[in-house]
């Protein structure tokens, strides 16, 4: 019983939060904007942007895991992966993927009628990502497009009114998921390469690396824009000195040819953002 547990437990990535992570700060930076816009965040919508995170991204690793099983038996960083190993089956994972499904659903009802709009058609999206490595050159455009939708998605619990501000965020944290899915892809190269899977690592080849860097230098340009605009104070600079060292460091790792390792630094980048944003809602 105990493994079959473990099965799901990896099945849903729970194991490996950083997903988690990833999907959380943009969607908490989405809810902070229209918090320090309206100057106040009902605290039932933090529980609701945190659970939701996990829930989507566990949806999102599940139905990848039961589109992609074939291929993950073919790849070595995903061969041990509970479809691809058979320790669970493909009915359980569709069962798994169904409860996780109406959870989610049952987070919407304590939402607005925006809210649950924006997320059922962002819902699609992500059944529908792990198909778009089979045709579209891109993927990781499709992935930032959903899952950056978090940030609209935590807005709309707040307010109803999209600023120019949101759309500055939206943009830029999709540019930012795109740069370190990339990253990501990077280190799957090769295999994907073999078994014909798309991603902008293999698209863009040799120049991936400085389009990866430069959109996530987009992100931080959103990040001073958006501050500009809604005045925040000089502290937010230690957002920006703070980015800038992440930036730094990461391409150092990429020098190395350490791209999962360079991914992960992103999860730091998003929390120094979160924190800036923190302050300014709260000053």
């Amino acid at each position: 019983m105990n493994k079959k547990i473990n099965g799901f437990i990896e099945l849903a990535r729970l194991d490996k939060p950083i997903g988690i992570y990833l999907l959380l700060w943009p969607s908490l930076l989405g809810l902070l904007l229209a918090g320090i816009e309206s100057g106040s965040i009902d605290y039932e919508n933090y529980m609701i942007v945190i659970l939701g995170s996990v829930l989507v991204r566990s949806c999102g690793c599940v139905i990848n895991d039961i589109s992609d099983f074939k291929i993950d038996k073919l790849v070595s960083r995903t061969v041990g992966r509970p479809l691809a190993t058979g320790s669970i089956t493909i009915f359980e994972a569709w069962i798994f993927f169904i409860i996780l499904g109406l959870f989610s659903i049952a987070l919407l009802v304590f939402t607005n009628a925006l809210t649950l709009k924006i997320s059922l058609i962002f819902a699609l999206l992500i059944t529908l990502y792990p198909l778009t490595k089979r045709f579209f050159p891109a993927p990781q455009f499709i992935l930032g497009i959903t899952f950056g939708s978090g940030s609209l998605i935590a807005y709309s619990l707040q307010s109803d009114i999209f600023s120019s501000s949101l759309v500055i965020l939206y943009l830029g944290i999709v540019a930012w998921i795109i740069g370190f899915d990339t990253l990501y892809a990077l280190e799957d190269k090769d295999d994907d390469i073999k078994i014909n899977i798309n991603s902008t690592a293999i698209l863009w080849g040799d120049n991936a690396i400085k389009y990866a860097q430069i959109l996530h230098l987009v992100f931080f340009a959103s990040l001073l824009i958006i501050a500009v605009l809604n005045q925040f104070s000089y502290y937010f600079l230690f957002v920006f000195v703070g980015q800038m060292i992440l930036y730094f460091y990461k391409k150092s790792l990429i020098r190395k040819l350490k791209f999962l390792q360079a991914f992960k630094v992103n999860n730091w980048i998003g929390i120094i953002a979160i924190t800036g944003f923190l302050f300014e809602f709260l000053n």
